[in-house]
């Protein structure tokens, strides 16, 4: 089926949905949704069966350090054998670990057993929307005409985030809804079944091999050390602060809800956040190449930072939520200039895990930022918990300030050649 799209398919095609084909990105959209109600379907699991919420967080972290932890070697696998038998692989382990995880909470196991479990959950997690990343930067390297890359590669990013913030709000809602309209083991579940059905169609899409048979396999991947280079590491660092806004965010902002009488409606409050960040990335589509993603980073960066430093001031829910509709201006595109830097500089054949790595990056952010915050609020109060968002802030607008002076227009971005040769360089 590869070979056939590669027959059919111009050498230049028009358009990246003419490259993928029109299946591709419904397919990639619903797939990466079982990893967005995961972490929050285990949640609400073990806290129904165990009857302790305590255990229910650390359960939750367990899923985020699992995958954060086995995220980065799925993406190095997909890399050495292709992203279909990976996918397949981590598709059919991720389906039964989510079963597992649906019996072992209701059984005599001990508290061990349902951690374990869980880490489980997180380790098998597929990696859809790195996977995803990777794979629409190599079909535009390889079939969109030298004229059009620039442009399709903006898009895809900022296509790319707004995914990802759509099922990171819907995937929340639909364990809620499942939750409460069936049995707290019917979220998970259900994320098993979608897991199950639509990560095989992600891995079995004709997409997941048409570029490798494309390119051929003549030039050896990149070696190891260079996911090392200081230009790469800046984004990771960079996209770590943007994980540490996450999880701060949230925590301090159900601390605030808390104190507001409706500790609950945090998560709705926290979705208008996500209004302001998925229109202005896909905005960044539209930016002018002269605005460079070196630029971009410090410009948006500095809305996170403006934006956070008034939230202690803020005392109405009305209020929060104005001032996250202005917060997440600055989100969106952040987190298209960070992906897209890092798709530029991933090391030739190393792209799925710069992308994992990213993406992990931002788990661990939200883990580490959460257990932080939530202390802070028990010990000192909701102002001292809205502070660390700031610091946060802070963090992602240091490493752009690196990345500006690691990144200078004259200099060609490190990265494969297949992107050197996309005349993507200048935007940096």
């Amino acid at each position: 089926m590869a070979d056939q799209l590669i027959a059919h398919a111009p050498d230049h095609a028009p358009t990246l949905r003419h490259a993928t084909g029109p299946t591709y990105f419904p397919i990639a959209l619903v797939a990466r949704l079982p990893y967005a109600m995961m972490v929050v379907g285990v949640l609400t699991l073990v806290v129904a069966a165990r009857d302790s919420l305590a255990l229910g967080g650390l359960n939750s972290a367990m899923v985020g350090l699992g995958a954060a932890c086995f995220g980065p070697l799925l993406g190095a696998a997909a890399d050495r054998f292709g992203q279909r038998p990976v996918l397949l692989v981590a598709g059919v382990a991720s389906t039964s670990a989510l079963g597992l995880m649906a019996w072992v909470v209701y059984s005599p196991l001990p508290t061990a057993a349902v951690l374990a479990v869980a880490f489980l959950v997180g380790a098998t997690a597929p990696q859809i929307a790195p996977m995803s990343r990777s794979r629409l930067v190599e079909i535009i390297a390889a079939r969109i005409s030298p004229a059009r890359r620039e442009r399709t590669f903006d898009a895809t990013m900022a296509y790319e985030s707004a995914a990802d913030e759509m099922v990171f709000i819907i995937g929340p809602f639909i364990v809620g809804l499942l939750g409460t309209a069936v049995d707290p083991w019917a979220p998970v579940a259900a994320a098993a079944v979608v897991t199950l059905v639509f990560v095989s169609a992600f891995a079995l899409h004709p997409t997941a091999v048409a570029v490798r048979s494309v390119r051929g396999q003549a030039l050896a991947p990149a070696p190891v050390r260079d996911l090392g280079r200081p230009a790469l590491v800046v984004v990771v660092a960079g996209i770590l602060g943007v994980g540490l806004f996450f999880g701060s965010m949230l925590t301090s902002l159900t601390a605030f809800m808390g104190g507001h009488g409706n500790p609950e409606g945090a998560g709705l409050v926290y979705g208008v956040m996500g209004i302001g960040s998925a229109a202005f990335a896909l905005g960044v589509a539209f930016f002018p190449s002269a605005f460079s993603l070196r630029a971009r980073w410090l410009v948006f960066a500095g809305v996170l930072v403006v934006g956070t430093a008034v939230l202690p001031l803020v005392d109405s829910v009305a209020g929060m939520c104005a001032l996250l509709l202005v917060i997440g201006i600055g989100v969106g595109p952040t987190m298209v200039t960070q992906y897209s830097l890092g798709a530029m500089r991933s090391p030739f054949g190393r792209s799925a895990t710069v992308m994992t790595m990213l993406g992990s990056a931002v788990i661990v952010g939200q883990a580490a930022a959460s257990v932080v915050t939530g202390t802070l609020a028990d010990r000192f109060g909701t102002g001292a918990a809205l502070l660390v968002p700031f610091g946060a802030a802070v963090v992602v607008l240091a490493a752009g300030v690196v990345n500006w002076v690691l990144s200078p227009v004259a200099t060609q971005v490190v990265g494969s050649p297949s992107l050197e040769e996309a005349d993507l360089a200048g935007v940096a």
